[in-house]
């Protein structure tokens, strides 16, 4: 994870600029929620948010313009630093916290009615049975947890620009660290410092299970043949945003979602 954390340190300023989250219109009022998140969460005015891994808070702050109490958390500090700004810029009322997603509940005291992770988080964590026991203990009894991901088995084909077709590279069953080393990020191809990156494949049953032990039961899961990025080369987008494979459309999930929510004391 510090490997990681200096990459993702290095990546704040690069994105800030990115035409990936393009920041001049957010701060004019565009959302960087899509309208499948925002239905499957529902209604969030009046409602307290935690939103783990949240980078520079676009996504944070997306929340608390549709009247969340909004608070997020990240374990890079230039980007906590930046999506503090970004809060002032706004005007949007935000708390933002800067810590290692497992240190959390050493900083924070409290649990809200929504904990939101989204959109190419878990990957990076190492331990997916502790980050599970984070989630339960920020959720209020009864409070919604919602996951929307990468789908694992996406996860296992590789990406990189020359390739023309799906060529399956990692097996979905393994525990290892993927070591990667890659010249940019997903959202630019600058030359970075930091150029190592660890992930791990995460089994759709692995992180249902961990979630489940840890008190928050499932009440939706959804699988998608089309991805919020552009994930591979050979990919066309769509009129509402979301990328396609181009040959095969569906012969593999490319995004999943869950919705869940922490188990009631006395409930069986």
């Amino acid at each position: 994870m510090s490997v990681n954390r200096r990459k993702w340190d290095e990546s704040v300023p690069l994105h800030f600029v990115s035409d990936s989250y393009h920041v001049p219109s957010f701060l004019r009022g565009r959302s960087t929620l899509n309208p499948l998140e925002i239905g499957e969460v529902g209604p969030v005015r009046g409602k307290s948010l935690l939103h783990l891994q949240c980078h520079f808070g676009l996504d944070t702050l997306s929340w608390g313009r549709r009247g969340a109490s909004v608070t997020g958390a990240d374990f890079s500090r230039p980007a906590i630093q930046v999506a503090r700004r970004l809060a002032r810029q706004t005007g949007v009322r935000a708390r933002f916290l800067h810590s290692n997603i497992y240190d959390l509940p050493d900083v924070l005291n409290e649990q809200f009615d929504i904990v939101y992770t989204a959109k190419g988080a878990i990957c990076w964590l190492p331990d997916i049975d502790r980050w599970a026991g984070v989630v339960s203990r920020f959720l209020k009894p009864g409070g919604l947890f919602y996951l929307l991901e990468d789908h694992p088995i996406a996860e296992l084909f590789q990406n990189e620009r020359p390739t023309t077709e799906l060529k399956l590279e990692v097996p979905y069953f393994s525990s290892r660290a993927l070591r990667e080393e890659f010249d940019g990020t997903y959202a630019t191809s600058a030359k970075m410092k930091h150029r190592v990156s660890y992930s791990w494949i995460r089994p759709v049953s692995r992180v249902l299970s961990a979630l489940i032990d840890h008190g928050v039961d499932i009440e939706s899961v959804r699988e998608f043949p089309y991805s919020y990025w552009h994930r591979f080369p050979f990919m066309t987008e769509d009129r509402a945003g979301w990328w396609h494979l181009t040959k095969n459309e569906g012969i593999i999930p490319l995004m999943w979602s869950v919705t869940a929510r922490r188990r009631r004391p006395g409930a069986s």
